[in-house]
């Protein structure tokens, strides 16, 4: 009964939260990342980067293979809310977030980002961590921490592991502006620990296609994440503003 309380008012926040939302992509976004599953419960799929010149969408360099949640993708809450025709994401479900989501900070265990990059970064460094507890007024936020003190809670919000995996953090603001306990945290671009290895909910992919990604990214371009099953990009890059399918590469 208390889990059903609580699923319901986390329900209503979202609704609450997302009562203004976007309808359509801004026009104020120049950079594009589209992230492509086969279907909902896809771990695998395509990425490809857009660019807007003069008012039309373009694509930018050959479209690579990247990895979901294990269990596909989960409609999200970013900047515009889909709803039907597939699971809606809750934390720990692995599965990735669908929708259209802003783009946030770069965190990195090194001092600079690649050369190239112009992008705001954080260098990650031993009291920086993310929260993923439900009970914490700091879900789904970037923390930091007296290293030397840490509180007990720390030792699982840490973000400087040692984990090749996380050199980069591209953060997808899913569940952001505000987080909603419950919803998912912790989403990102980071290297795949391997070409069959899926992730609990991020967007993976070889480390030197994500590179590419870093040194692209600029913040004047306001860039957003799309990331669908086909079938959904089909239906809605219409009524979303999306650029057209072929332009995408779906066809």
């Amino acid at each position: 009964m208390i889990y059903r309380l609580l699923a319901l008012v986390f329900c209503l926040l979202a609704a609450s939260n997302h009562a203004f939302a976007a309808s359509q992509l801004s026009s104020a976004v120049s950079q594009l990342v589209v992230g492509i599953a086969p279907n909902w419960d896809s771990m695998t799929g395509k990425l490809q980067r857009l660019q807007k010149l003069n008012g039309r969408w373009e694509r930018v360099g050959a479209p690579v293979e990247v990895l979901f949640g294990k269990h596909g993708l989960a409609w999200g809450r970013g900047e515009i809310v889909g709803q039907g025709g597939g699971p809606t994401k809750v934390e720990r479900d692995d599965r990735a977030p669908a929708g259209i989501f802003k783009i946030g900070t770069i965190y990195t265990y090194d001092q600079s980002l690649p050369s190239g990059s112009e992008y705001p970064f954080h260098t990650v460094k031993p009291g920086d961590g993310w929260v993923d507890d439900l009970n914490s007024p700091n879900y789904n936020q970037h923390i930091e921490v007296d290293p030397m003190n840490p509180p007990a809670w720390y030792q699982k919000a840490k973000m400087r592991l040692g984990d090749f995996a996380y050199r980069w953090l591209i953060e997808i603001r899913h569940n952001s502006d505000p987080p909603v306990p419950g919803y998912g945290s912790a989403i990102f671009f980071h290297i795949r620990r391997g070409p069959t290895r899926p992730s609990a909910g991020c967007t993976t992919m070889a480390e030197p296609n994500l590179v590419t990604l870093v040194r692209w990214l600029r913040a004047a371009a306001n860039p957003h994440y799309v990331c669908l099953p086909r079938a959904e990009y089909l239906a809605r890059w219409q009524g979303w503003a999306l650029p057209d399918p072929e332009t995408v590469g779906l066809f």
